[in-house]
């Protein structure tokens, strides 16, 4: 399992963000996939999953503001984040799991950095 994402970045308050997980070494279009988020001096935390249809969920904070999506055909997974907050900043990173369980998956890439400043 080979997971690599980009599209991180510094970005101003209300400001959006786009970010893509590429995928390899296995099967994309049969596995449930996750983004999660670390923030300095916390723990993981699931942010939302997409299932191998159409079926998505979303952590609380991000409901309304964040778009989980996927391309099998590209086996690449994205997150669009728009309306930015400061608390949004973290290391994201892409997993292969679904839901609240996706923080504990060891199937997970090295992340990139999310950084929302004035």
């Amino acid at each position: 399992v080979h997971l690599v994402e980009s599209g991180g970045g510094v970005v101003q308050p209300g400001g959006s963000l786009r970010l893509s997980c590429g995928a390899s070494g296995f099967n994309f279009s049969l596995f449930a996939m996750s983004w999660v988020r670390q923030a300095p001096g916390k723990g993981p935390e699931w942010v939302s999953s997409v299932d191998t249809a159409t079926k998505t969920s979303y952590a609380t904070a991000v409901k309304g503001r964040f778009i989980i999506s996927r391309d099998n055909a590209k086996d690449t997974l994205y997150l669009q984040m728009n309306n930015l907050k400061p608390e949004d900043t973290a290391l994201y990173y892409c997993v292969r799991e679904w839901g609240v369980q996706a923080p504990f998956s060891p199937h997970r890439g090295q992340g990139t950095q999310v950084t929302v400043s004035s």
